[in-house]
C-alpha cells in the first residue's frame, strides 16, 4: 500500500433522511472519499463511516460501490498488481479486490451491524436483522488485470438467503472508468447517476443481442453446448464482455438485449438483476443442459428462451 495522501476536508453532506427506503443517490452523499485518502483503507473506512452515519440504504449502497470501485482503480494505477489464480487462468483475484471488499465490509459492519454480509473474496457475516448485503468488489477482474476499463463494483441488499431471497431490495453498480453508478430494484426505477433510464421495450430474440459468459471448457460438455446453441443461435448477434454486473446494467439500459450465464454466483447476479427488474425487465433461473442458467432481459425475449429450454 502507498502512503496516504495529505488529508483534505471532504465536502459537507446534506442532512440525512430518516426514511431508509427513499432512493436519492445523487448529490454529495455519494462523495468518493478515496479521492481524499488514496489507498489507506483504515482512514478511508473511518472517514466514510463518519460521513455516512445517517445515510439511507440506497445512499449508502451508491457511496460504497463508487468508493470501492475508485479505490480499486487507484490501486491498479499506482503500480503493478499481484495476481492470484483461483479456479482457472481467467478466474483471478488481486490485492485491489481484497482491499475494496475490506473497505465495503468494514464500513457495513460499522454502519449496519445487524445486517449480514456475503462477498466474493470471503467476506461473511451472519445476519440478525434478516437482511444481507451481497458484495462484488471488482466484477470483471480478468478485464481489470488486463488494463481494460470494463469492470465495476457491485452490491445488492436482500432479505433472506442470497441464493433464494424473499425480497431483493435494490442493486447498485459503479463503473469507475466512466464514473457512472446504476441504481435500481423491483420497487425502485433504475437510474444512471440519478437520471431515470425508462422501461424496457419488448422485442424478440431475433432482433436483439445476447450477452453471456461461457467458459471455453464448458463448451466441451455436450449437454451444456447443446443448451447454449439452442438459445444463442436465435439472436441477432452475440457479446461476451467479461463483467456480469456491467452486462446486466447494459441490459437494463437497452444497450444489450438479453444476458444469460449458467452457475452464476449470487454476487454476479443479484445487483444486476435488481437493475433489470427496476427497468421493467424479466429475470429468471432456468434449468437446461444439467445447469441452472440465469436469464435477464425484456419479458418477451426471456419467455422465448424459457420456451426453448422447457
Amino acid at each position: 500500500m502507498s502512503e496516504p495522501r495529505q488529508r483534505i476536508e471532504p465536502p459537507s453532506v446534506t442532512a440525512p433522511s430518516t426514511d431508509r427506503t427513499v432512493p436519492d443517490p445523487t448529490g454529495s452523499a455519494t462523495t468518493d472519499l478515496s479521492h481524499y485518502y488514496g489507498t489507506d483503507t483504515r482512514k478511508l473506512v473511518s472517514e466514510f463511516t463518519t460521513v455516512h452515519a445517517g445515510s439511507t440504504d440506497v445512499e449508502l449502497a451508491c457511496a460504497l460501490v463508487r468508493t470501492a470501485g475508485q479505490l480499486a482503480l487507484t490501486i491498479r494505477e499506482s503500480g503493478g498488481l499481484d495476481v492470484d489464480y483461483k479456479t482457472s487462468v481467467s478466474d483471478v483475484v488481486t490485492e485491489a479486490d481484497r482491499a475494496a471488499e475490506t473497505f465495503v465490509s468494514e464500513a457495513l459492519v460499522a454502519l449496519r451491524p445487524d445486517d449480514g454480509l456475503l462477498g466474493e473474496e470471503g467476506a461473511a457475516r451472519r445476519s440478525t436483522s434478516g437482511r444481507t448485503w451481497v458484495i462484488d468488489p471488482v466484477d470483471g477482474t480478468y478485464n481489470f488485470t488486463s488494463g481494460s476499463d470494463y469492470f465495476c463494483s457491485a452490491i445488492a441488499l436482500v432479505d433472506g438467503s442470497p441464493s433464494a431471497p424473499s425480497r431483493l431490495h435494490f442493486g447498485a453498480v459503479h463503473r469507475p472508468s466512466h464514473d457512472t453508478t446504476h441504481l435500481g430494484g423491483p420497487g425502485i426505477p433504475t437510474t444512471v447517476n440519478g437520471k431515470a433510464i425508462g422501461q424496457l421495450n419488448d422485442a424478440p430474440c431475433a432482433e436483439v443481442s445476447l450477452a453471456t459468459y461461457v467458459h471455453p471448457t464448458f463448451l466441451a460438455e455436450d449437454t451444456v453446448r447443446d443448451a447454449w446453441l439452442a438459445v444463442s443461435t436465435r439472436f441477432a448477434t452475440l457479446r461476451m464482455l467479461g463483467a456480469g454486473s456491467l452486462d446486466l446494467s447494459g441490459v437494463a439500459e437497452g444497450k444489450l438485449g438479453v444476458w444469460t450465464q449458467h452457475s452464476v454466483a449470487d454476487w454476479d447476479w443479484l445487483p444486476g438483476r435488481a437493475l433489470v427488474e427496476g427497468a421493467g425487465g424479466s429475470c429468471r433461473k432456468i434449468e437446461a443442459g444439467g445447469k441452472i442458467w440465469c436469464v435477464a432481459g425484456n419479458p418477451r425475449a426471456v419467455e422465448e428462451i424459457a420456451a426453448i429450454w422447457s
